[in-house]
């Protein structure tokens, strides 16, 4: 593990204090948005590497296979969506996840009408979608390293999205940004192949990035401490599947059921959601 230094806790701008109670408690009902908004953000950073490229062919670091993961642990209840794209410094990080400024959330706020179906749209519309993670999450980690940046120079944001949030330097070795969220008591659903890989069909046809999905992985045999046999999971494995559009609504889905993780490869039928 990564020593973090230079360690602070800050506080949220008001008005994001009043944004996450409201998210949480009104738009309960459209929980499952958080994985469009934080697939949407992704995606997002790795269309602004691939734009900063061309002016800068180092900044990929030797790579260029722009991609986004999708992995969850049901033992930890955690869900992480990962990204290799232009990544945050950390005054980006602080700017992005911790006020105003950045964040549209007045706009947000002042625009919201009570329905919960009509406000779930207006959240990528204002750049506040990461704040939907605290939805179904009651902590959210966030380790981020600016493409161009030192090993040594990533980020650590954490917050429990009551009121303040922590953040350190950290290492890194990719570029991009990986957010893992801890799910809450009675949102276990989310760690789980079947249900993120049907929420990435009905939300994320847009994507023009390839989505890296976890399956559950089979049982196998294993010897415990004391020889008795026990059951655990198999290493992962990955295997290429294709998903072609369907007249620019969800993507058909063919999966194989022999790996552990395959390629979701959703391809541009509208532009995205923001």
């Amino acid at each position: 593990m990564s020593t973090e230094t230079s360690k602070e806790t800050l506080g949220f701008q008001t008005e994001v204090k009043q944004l996450l109670h409201l998210m949480v408690h009104s738009l309960y009902s459209n929980k499952e948005i958080f994985l469009r908004e934080l697939i949407s953000n992704a995606s997002d950073a790795a269309e602004k590497l691939r734009f900063e490229a061309v002016s800068k062919g180092d900044i990929y670091e030797g790579d260029s296979d722009l991609k986004i993961h999708i992995t969850f642990d049901k033992d930890a209840k955690t869900v992480t969506i990962e990204d290799n794209g232009i990544g945050m410094t950390r005054q980006e990080v602080i700017d992005h996840l911790g006020t105003i400024a950045k964040s549209g959330t007045a706009s947000f706020l002042s625009n919201m009408t009570g329905d919960q179906s009509k406000d779930s749209q207006l959240i990528g519309q204002f750049g506040v979608g990461f704040y939907s993670a605290f939805i179904v999450a009651d902590k959210v980690d966030v380790f981020t390293r600016r493409a161009g940046e030192a090993i040594t120079n990533a980020v650590h944001w954490s917050s429990t999205g009551e009121g303040e949030f922590t953040i350190a330097t950290t290492e890194k070795a990719g570029r991009g940004t990986r957010i893992v969220l801890h799910l809450k008591e009675g949102e276990e659903e989310f760690a789980d192949g079947w249900r993120l890989r049907s929420l990435v069909r009905k939300y994320s046809d847009h994507i023009s990035f390839p989505v890296l999905m976890q399956k559950d992985a089979p049982m196998q045999d294993a010897d415990d401490e004391e020889g008795e046999k026990t059951e655990v999971a198999a290493a992962p494995e990955f295997e290429a599947s294709t998903v072609q559009p369907r007249c620019g609504h969800a993507a058909s889905l063919t999966l194989k059921m022999r790996t552990t993780l395959s390629f979701i490869n959703i391809f541009p039928t509208t532009s995205p959601i923001r």
